[in-house]
Formats: C-alpha cells, structure tokens, sequence
C-alpha cells in the first residue's frame, strides 16, 4: 500500500467568509426593523396629530345656532265681526288668530295680556271691507297690521314686541 494511501483523509477547509459568523446579518436585520418600526411610529403620530388638528378647528367653528322652538297662542274665541261698508247687506268675517313667539317668557306675557289683545283686533278687523281682504295681498296686509298691533300693545305693556308672528288659521268670509 503506498504510503500516501495510509494517512487520514481530512475534511475540506471552509472558505473564508462563509458559514462564518451570522452577527452582520442579525445587525442589519435589527437596523431595517428599527427604522420601519420608527416610520410607522412617526406616520401614527402625524397622523393623531393631523385628526387633533382637525378637531380643534371645528371645536373652534362656531356653531349655527339653532332657533328656539316655536311656541304658539291660539285666541280662543274666534274672531267674528261685521264688515265695514256692505251695499248688499250686512258681511261677516270669522278669523281663528294664533301667535307665535319663541321665548316662553314672552308667551306668558301673551297669555296675560290676551283680552287687550283681543280688543285691539276686534277693532282692527271690523274697520275692514270685503273688498280689501278679498285677495292674498289683502289678507297679507291685514296680518302684518295685526301683528303690528299687538306688538304696538305688547311693547308698551312689557317693553318687548313679544310676538314674533301672527297667523290666521281660519279664515272665512260671507
């Protein structure tokens, strides 16, 4: 047997640079993590910071503020008075009146003062011809006399208008 037969076979040496150390790899690893970590991070802060923003200038918007609800009195009785200047005889007018006011101190005060009220209507309504309410524009006119009437009252008894509308819910002529 030869000689060079009888010495131990050795295994093949590694390359230098492989299989080596696996530290380089982790490191990186480690780096790319921390840096995607601190990117989602800072896109999460910004974007709380983007919605606290936000939230601070509609806080900040003012509000459109909303009317209080609308408070009605009706004038029980209705209203029935004879028409001024019928040729063909005598002509009546009933008329159901309610007003409106948003301030329920101001319905109170409505309330209170309604047989002044009604006066001053009854007044206001008998000095009225057929001919002048027979169209939408007469019947216009005639409620924005009346609303004024009751405002000219409320305001001496009160200081406020208190109503802020006045409205005919029946309205019949004959």
């Amino acid at each position: 047997m030869p000689a060079a037969d009888k010495t131990p076979k050795s295994t093949p040496a590694k390359p230098a640079g492989k299989g080596g150390s696996k530290l380089p790899l982790i490191i990186s690893a480690v780096a790319v993590l921390a840096a995607a970590g601190t990117g989602v991070g800072w896109y999460v802060s910004a974007n709380k910071a983007e919605e606290a923003r936000r939230a601070a200038v509609e806080a900040a918007r003012p509000k459109p503020r909303l009317p209080a609800p609308a408070q009605y009195l009706p004038l029980d009785p209705p209203f029935v008075v004879n028409l001024n200047g019928g040729l063909e005889g005598p002509q009546y007018l009933q008329v159901e009146i309610q007003l409106m006011t948003r301030d329920p101190a101001s319905l109170e005060a409505l309330e209170q003062h309604s047989p002044a009220i009604r006066a001053r209507l009854l007044m206001l309504l008998s000095q009225q011809t057929a001919q002048s309410i027979a169209d939408r524009a007469g019947k216009e006119k005639l409620r924005s006399e009346a609303l004024a009437e009751v405002q000219k009252l409320m305001r001496a008894e009160t200081g406020k208008p208190a109503a802020q509308e006045l409205l005919f819910t029946s309205f019949v002529t004959q």
